[in-house]
């Protein structure tokens, strides 16, 4: 049975003196992308840990932390049928108690592509990220490249502050519409989500001229952003040939996407 727990304690005490944790980060509102994360942790020979924590740092005023889907108990039925050991869903006393007095700056590479639309965000995730890994003592923990910028940024944190946790990168899951799976996709309504499917159409060509080409002819999507980058998100010099990632992100309605491809 998963153990809920919502302070540290609670949490060690149900791991029972583990020495090897696996810890998937989550904000809840689980989804098909959640879960093959949890799915991977689970091939390590470790207890899994899932924390749930609307993280209220990388969320700037008039975005959508109020709004955003909150559902523990479904969430906890869905983990315990992949059988984790224990859900770690603190409250923002417990990951605060001081408030947000010390955060972690992204440098960089967390002032472009989502760090210009949203310049506190980044900081607020590093922070909370490296909280997680302090309370839960992983060793391990796994995130989607969805969220490809994030990964790359936590990964350098990992490796600037020393931390000793190994940090694995997971493949995007996508619904059959090819609409990169997301808590936020539960916002659109179904004309919406039709209109949202030409971000990973896009995405497809791995061709940035192609790209926007397609985004641009289609009614009802915001553009923020289509960049190709290097696979370390910096800029593409004349006559580079190694590997690259296409990003996107646009609003659909009320509704901010985000996506990327390898090339």
């Amino acid at each position: 049975m998963t153990a809920l727990t919502h302070t540290p304690d609670e949490l060690h005490g149900a791991l029972g003196g583990a020495t090897a944790i696996s810890l998937v980060p989550t904000m809840g509102a689980l989804h098909e992308g959640h879960l093959s994360l949890v799915r991977e942790a689970a091939k390590l020979d470790a207890p899994v840990v899932v924390s749930i924590f609307v993280n209220p740092l990388q969320f700037a005023p008039g975005e959508d932390l109020d709004a955003y889907p909150r559902t523990l108990a479904e969430d906890l039925a869905l983990l315990e049928g992949e059988g984790v050991a224990a859900v770690f869903a603190p409250s923002v006393a417990t990951m605060y108690p001081a408030g947000p007095r010390t955060t972690i700056h992204p440098g960089p590479t967390g002032a472009i592509l989502e760090g210009a639309s949203r310049p506190t965000h980044f900081a607020g995730v590093l922070t909370v990220v490296a909280k997680l890994f302090a309370l839960t003592r992983a060793t391990d923990a796994f995130f989607g490249e969805k969220d490809y910028q994030q990964l790359v940024l936590i990964r350098q944190m990992v490796e600037d502050l020393n931390l000793p946790v190994r940090v694995h990168g997971c493949p995007i899951v996508r619904e059959e519409s090819g609409l990169a799976m997301s808590s936020r996709n539960r916002y659109l309504s179904p004309r919406e989500a039709e209109v949202a499917r030409v971000l990973s159409q896009a995405l497809a060509t791995k061709d940035v001229d192609k790209a926007r080409m397609l985004i641009d002819a289609t009614e009802g999507v915001d553009l923020d952003y289509l960049e190709l980058t290097t696979a370390g998100l910096e800029p593409v010099a004349a006559g580079y040939a190694g590997p690259k990632r296409l990003l996107v992100a646009a609003r659909v309605g009320s509704t901010r996407l985000i996506d990327n491809v390898a090339v």
